[in-house]
């Protein structure tokens, strides 16, 4: 019954986003949702136990937001970095300390670091990930591990 759900969400999911009803498309939607479908059932076989992903929407939402904002923000820094005539950079690799506890909100965490321009998860660690820095300052590691603070508020308690 579930798989049945998925392929109908995932079918509707390409058909929205193609916008066309051509018979070619439409099967290269069918063969895509069907292979989709494989690897899913595949991934369960192999890993069976659930991801716990326990957070608090508000607290979320609110952060998601906040990161849009951050992200906007290393957006146009990197490009006055980029576009100066004389490029100044510093870059530093330096380690992070992992605020979150479940492992849901450390990949939020690490992914969220990626997706602000200028930063990289480098590699991540039992409690610590690496991360570098195109133009590093003495605020740099303050503000990630204000980001890791931010993503630990999302977890609800006791998870």
């Amino acid at each position: 019954m579930k798989i049945f759900v998925l392929a109908i969400l995932y079918g509707l999911i390409w058909i929205s986003f193609s916008g066309h009803f051509d018979f070619l498309l439409l099967s290269f939607g069918v063969i895509s949702v069907l292979m989709v479908l494989y690897i899913l059932r595949r991934m369960r076989a192999i890993d069976d136990t659930p991801i716990k992903f326990q957070m608090n929407l508000f607290s979320f939402m609110s952060y998601c937001f906040w990161l849009l904002k951050e992200i906007l923000k290393s957006n146009i820094a990197v490009t006055k970095t980029i576009l100066s005539p004389q490029i100044k950079i510093r870059q530093n690799m330096f380690d992070v300390p992992l605020s979150p506890k479940s492992e849901a909100a450390q990949v939020i965490f690490a992914n969220s670091i990626t997706l602000t321009p200028g930063t990289i998860t480098v590699e991540t660690e039992k409690n610590s990930l690496l991360v570098h820095s195109l133009n590093f300052s003495s605020s740099t590691e303050d503000e990630i591990e204000d980001m890791g603070k931010r993503v630990s508020r999302c977890e609800r308690r006791g998870s």
